[in-house]
This record gives C-alpha cells, sequence and structure tokens, in this order.
C-alpha cells in the first residue's frame, strides 16, 4: 500500500478522535464557564455532531429551492398591481412635498425675519435665516431624490 493512502485512512480514523470533551461550570454569583479541561465542580457536556441534511440526488441545491419557491401567475401579477398602486400612490406624495417644500422655501426667502436695531436700521439675523434656508433646501433635495428613486422603479414595472 502506498505511504499516501495509508495517511488519509488514519486520518479519516482520527476525525472521531478529534472532538474535544467540553466541560462546563456554574458559580455562585451564576457566571457560566466553559472548559476543554475538567474544573471542579463542572459538568461534562454530551454535545451531538452536526446533522447535515443532502440535498435531493441528482438535483443541484438552487434547482431544489427555486422549485419550492414559485408563485401561480395570477399571484404575481396581482402583487406586481399592488406594488405598482403603492409605488404610484408613493410617487404621487413625494410630487406634492416636492412643491410644499419650493413654497416653504420661497417663503422663507421672501419673508425672512428682520430686526429693528437701535440705531433704527433693518437688520436681518443672518445665523438663524442661512439655518432655515439650508433645512428648507435640504427638504427639496430629500424629496426630489425621493421622485426621481420612484420614477426609475415606476419604469422597471413598465
Amino acid at each position: 500500500m502506498k505511504p499516501h493512502y495509508l495517511l488519509i485512512i488514519l486520518c479519516a480514523g482520527s476525525v472521531s478522535w478529534a472532538q474535544a470533551a467540553v466541560y462546563k461550570k456554574i458559580d455562585a454569583d451564576g457566571h457560566v464557564t466553559y472548559s476543554s479541561s475538567p474544573i471542579e465542580g463542572s459538568k461534562k457536556l454530551v454535545l451531538e455532531p452536526p446533522t447535515i441534511v443532502p440535498s435531493p440526488v441528482g438535483v443541484p441545491k438552487k434547482a431544489a429551492l427555486s422549485n419550492t419557491l414559485k408563485v401561480d401567475q395570477a399571484t404575481q401579477k396581482n402583487r406586481d398591481n399592488l406594488r405598482l398602486k403603492i409605488l404610484e400612490e408613493e410617487l404621487s406624495t413625494e410630487l406634492k412635498l416636492v412643491e410644499e417644500s419650493h413654497r416653504n422655501l420661497k417663503n422663507e426667502k421672501e419673508n425672512s425675519i428682520i430686526l429693528k436695531g437701535q440705531d433704527g436700521k433693518n437688520y436681518q439675523n443672518s445665523a438663524k435665516y442661512e439655518d432655515k434656508i439650508n433645512a428648507l433646501q435640504g427638504k427639496v433635495m430629500l424629496h426630489e431624490k425621493n421622485v426621481e428613486a420612484l420614477k426609475i422603479e415606476l419604469e422597471k414595472l413598465n
């Protein structure tokens, strides 16, 4: 017999020997300790080897999985129609929010807070103004991005 065959047989036979014992100890405070060597007051755990479920003979795993996940055409069409309806409603809502955001931004720019100084001159609180404008511009951009994303999803369905 060739030496490498002997090595393979010895390695295959030693797999069952390689399983180490596991010991579990719970102390007075409730702390759990696991160890590969016995500790005073520990108990040896009996571990079951992992079970391997083979796929059906002659059927690749992907094919076996895809056969179990099929949906009939009527159900899929109903799901697609529902998804289309939801996306159209979301698009309508986002378009309204874009208009509202533009309106709010325009109103803020036109009606910014003007303060009268002690000298009688008009002043604008530029820090607050910039913060409000930036927040409103952020909302406009967010809703515009949502509209674009929804349009892309609707194009995929058509």
